[in-house]
């Protein structure tokens, strides 16, 4: 199946703005789907993440090369062998609510973050206690040594982003309802209507690092006034408004019109995500019949990774990488152990077979799928068509990517509204080794959406983050992929790494892993 079943046809449609005040030069940004979530803690929507980055600050952040760097804090100082972190907030931190930031905000965010990830597990067996020592001092009382701390306190999804106290007291399974944190840009909440639009402005009482900016890391210094997010599900109609300047920049512009927007005066077309993404098809391990390991590793065997690929982002390979197993192609970690799950293509008539001894039984698949984003549109159709041609009884639930998001934290059966599938697109750096490998992490109600239970999988994860050397890592990252194909906790669709367009009057757009406004300046056309 090619990408050009999936080009919308629909012509440029002028794209209303609001008021503003004089002399402001709003950066006119289109998002790749609906904000639909103000929480980056409850859901790991890539969406939330991109807003949570402008409102909201971290501790630590990646740079460029993914190492992470001090960012809320000054340093950190390492004592008692290695047990004992304590941190030091810079100095004149502030929320958007005007309230300082303190040690104790720190301490409550930490502790949502930490019962919401499935690295959480990780962290506390090796965390005896999180403290406020002062209103700039966190201390970290650890059992054991855990020079792997800043990792996962830079970790891209779901982001251990710091808000106030009170918000952070919020249950961790019920949304924040407010976006207030202490980053470089403010949400303006009355200006919101999902679907359409969402603005933030610049937070004047931000103070930058001095270091330059290098992805979340280093100064994030926002040099425009005005930020606005204008929703348009339609691929060409943003692409046209960008083509015609009623947008400044298109974060995922359908492939097959790239060239187009070459061609257009006053646009520029390039990769600012250094890292790209994994598409993922993530199962629902409570229910049938996506409960049952032999039924997902048929469907494993079903998916042409290269076949989504093109549909996905058509036939220049330099655009994606496939087929891929557990790790991203290419990293240190990567390895052949159950590979010719995915490299070796099955007839339809011995994958009939191999669904009939899976012991499947006809049971509706119900798949959800995102027709208003587009890089999840053409991996979904693919998929749904793979299944169907084995004899899976698909329904395919047609909705948006917003409903998708706020659906698939529910556990009621198929029956009462469940689900059994959906699409996702996972940051590369997630893929590179299994130190964030939340999409594959298995400890059951701990783990991301889907609750995919595998001892064999954390054992080795626990494994790989005490082994001693190398040797002794590439043992469990064999150990890791073998047991992941096994249970298949999610099914690889095949790494993709897209395209950016925008206006040439904008400029010092920063590259990482996600799209970020510090740095960003836009002229006069």
């Amino acid at each position: 199946m090619r990408r050009r079943a999936f080009i919308a046809t629909a012509g440029a449609a002028a794209l209303a703005r609001p008021a503003i005040a004089a002399g402001t030069k709003p950066l006119i940004f289109v998002p790749q789907a609906n904000l639909t979530s103000f929480d980056p803690v409850w859901t790991t929507a890539t969406v939330t993440r991109n807003a949570a980055l402008m409102v909201y600050d971290m501790l630590y952040g990646r740079d460029e090369a993914f190492v992470p760097q001090p960012q809320m804090v000054e340093g950190h100082v390492i004592d008692d062998d290695g047990r004992r972190w304590t941190m030091r907030l810079r100095e004149g931190l502030k929320f958007h609510d005007g309230t300082p930031v303190l040690a104790r905000d720190c301490v409550a965010s930490l502790q949502r973050w930490i019962k919401r990830d499935s690295s959480g597990v990780t962290i506390m067996a090796r965390v005896d206690a999180i403290e406020a020592a002062d209103d700039r001092t966190l201390v970290w009382r650890l059992n054991r040594p855990f020079p792997l701390l800043p990792y996962f306190l830079s970790k891209t999804q779901p982001s251990p982003m710091i808000m106030p106290e009170r918000l952070a007291r919020t249950d961790p399974c019920k949304q924040v309802t407010e976006m207030v944190g202490s980053g470089p840009f403010r949400f303006l909440p009355d200006e919101y209507v999902s679907g359409t639009h969402a603005a933030f402005a610049r937070f004047d009482g931000y103070v930058p690092r001095q270091e330059p900016a290098s992805y979340a890391a280093g100064g994030h210094v926002a040099k425009v006034e005005r930020v606005e997010w204008r929703v348009v599900p339609d691929p060409a109609t943003a692409a046209n408004a960008l083509a015609a300047g009623e947008v400044d920049w298109v974060e995922l512009p359908q492939p097959d019109l790239i060239p187009m927007l070459k061609r257009q005066s006053g646009v520029v077309t390039g990769q600012l995500d250094l890292y790209g993404t994994v598409g993922v098809l993530r199962p629902n391990h409570l229910h049938a019949p996506t409960s049952n390991a032999a039924f997902l590793r048929v469907l494993l065997a079903a998916i042409d990774q290269a076949e989504v690929m093109t549909a996905t982002m058509g036939d220049d390979r330099s655009t994606w990488r496939a087929p891929m197993g557990y790790f991203v192609i290419g990293s240190k970690a990567a390895n052949d152990a159950g590979m010719e799950a995915v490299r070796v293509r099955r007839s339809k008539d011995e994958l009939k077979r191999m669904l009939e001894q899976s012991g499947y039984k006809g049971e509706t698949l119900v798949l959800m799928h995102p027709t208003d984003q587009v890089i999840y549109h053409a991996m979904t159709t693919v998929a749904a068509d793979a299944f169907r041609q084995i004899g899976v009884n698909v329904d395919e639930q047609m909705t948006d990517w917003g409903t998708i998001v706020q659906r698939r934290p529910s556990k009621e059966p198929l029956d009462k509204g469940g689900w059994s599938m959906f699409p996702a697109g996972v940051p590369g750096p997630e893929f590179v080794d299994p130190l964030l490998s939340n999409t594959v992490r298995s400890n059951g109600a701990k783990a991301w959406f889907g609750w995919p239970d595998d001892p064999a999988i954390e054992a080795a994860y626990a494994a790989w983050l005490d082994a001693p050397d190398a040797a002794t890592r590439r043992t469990q990252e064999i150990a890791f992929q073998t047991a992941a194909f096994r249970s298949v906790p999610v099914i690889p669709l095949g790494q993709y790494l897209p395209a950016a367009a925008w206006r040439a009057n904008v400029t010092g757009l920063v590259k990482g892993s996600a799209p970020v406004f510090w740095g960003a300046e836009k002229t006069d056309r």
